[in-house]
């Protein structure tokens, strides 16, 4: 199964208090796509786990991961634009999320699948982390924030787009870099579309079948429409 042309994700990736959710709901909505929160794919052990202030070993996340993949390929064998918001901190975590795309050559970074890293200082998020753990709003303590900065990797030949984390979500999404290549899938889908409808009109039964609506409106409203001979 070929993943469909107009089918692409970006993970907003980055440890605990980046802002990935925040933005990537942001731009979600704008995309008038999906979102999906990688904490919500964590089982109650990798939670618990984090609640209690141990980190994740590769054993909880590697399966987590996958249901992921499995998540991102669902949405571009279909064509689907989709943001998922997900630490993704190493290499080998960020390929199994690249292998969403069935064209995916493993140890390649070629994949429909692209990343955009949220940076900020270490005082920075450990105040955020701080700032939600005293809402209640997360499982994840404030004191795991040191593991994952050690084990975050990053490497400038996987093409990861890094973003200023301080600066405010409006201000993310006003940079244009990062989201290009959104902008060129939703072109291309637009386009697609467009040459669909042209496609129908132009075939016999999509014309015999816009002459007939229109001349039932011209029936029931008197107005006169008329479609070339071209």
């Amino acid at each position: 199964m070929d993943c469909s042309p107009e089918g692409i994700a970006v993970v907003i990736m980055g440890v605990s208090g980046a802002g990935k959710s925040t933005v990537g709901e942001m731009l979600a909505k704008v995309m008038n796509c999906s979102f999906l929160d990688a904490d919500d794919y964590h089982p109650l052990s990798n939670k618990e786990k984090m609640r209690k202030g141990i980190p994740l070993s590769d054993e909880d996340r590697i399966p987590w991961l996958e249901t992921l993949r499995d998540a991102l390929r669902e949405s571009l064998v279909n064509g689907k634009i989709v943001i998922l918001g997900c630490s993704a901190l190493q290499k080998r975590y960020r390929n199994i999320l690249r292998s969403a795309d069935p064209n995916y050559e493993p140890g390649s970074y070629a994949s429909e699948v692209k990343f955009v890293l949220l940076d900020a200082q270490a005082e920075v998020l450990a105040a955020r982390l701080e700032n939600r753990a005293a809402e209640g709003k997360h499982f994840m303590p404030a004191k795991l924030l040191q593991s994952q900065i050690d084990l975050l990797q990053t490497d400038d030949s996987e093409g990861i787009f890094k973003v200023d984390a301080t600066l405010s979500p409006q201000n993310i999404l006003s940079l244009s870099q990062p989201w290009s290549i959104l902008n060129e899938a939703k072109e291309a889908k637009r386009f697609n579309g467009h040459m669909a409808t042209i496609s129908t009109i132009a075939s016999p039964s999509g014309r015999a079948a816009m002459e007939a609506e229109v001349a039932g409106a011209r029936r029931s409203e008197g107005v006169c429409f008329g479609i070339g001979s071209g």
